[in-house]
């Protein structure tokens, strides 16, 4: 299944832990939605009114535990009317990745996702 990052095979996906919150940003309309899943590549956001396919993003995703958070830009690459977006990861910097791959990494362990070659 497609997550619409067109990424899957080298960027396996994890459910988001319960509860994490994404703010992202498109122009100067600023939302809070929920998060389903990620990956080093991107994301799916819950929302029930997406932004149209292309569309760019500033993307803000609190980590669990109080780990600060990892800022983003993306593009939406796939919308599900209704239910949400998927979002592939454009721009990040090296500090905000390291945090994504320490979040991901043990969720990956669990879900038992072989280690991603980079």
């Amino acid at each position: 299944e497609d997550d619409g990052t067109g990424r899957d095979a080298c960027h396996p996906r994890v459910k988001a832990p319960e509860g994490m919150l994404v703010g992202w940003q498109v122009g100067t309309q600023r939302f809070v939605s929920r998060l389903d899943n990620i990956a080093l590549g991107g994301l799916f956001i819950r929302t029930p009114h997406p932004p149209p396919a292309e569309s760019v993003l500033k993307v803000i995703v609190s980590l669990p535990k109080g780990n600060g958070e990892v800022q983003a830009r993306g593009v939406v690459r796939r919308v599900a009317p209704s239910r949400g977006m998927g979002v592939e990861f454009t721009a990040m910097n090296p500090e905000d990745r390291g945090r994504l791959t320490g979040l991901l990494k043990p969720l990956l362990d669990k879900q038992g996702v072989p280690e991603p070659r980079v």
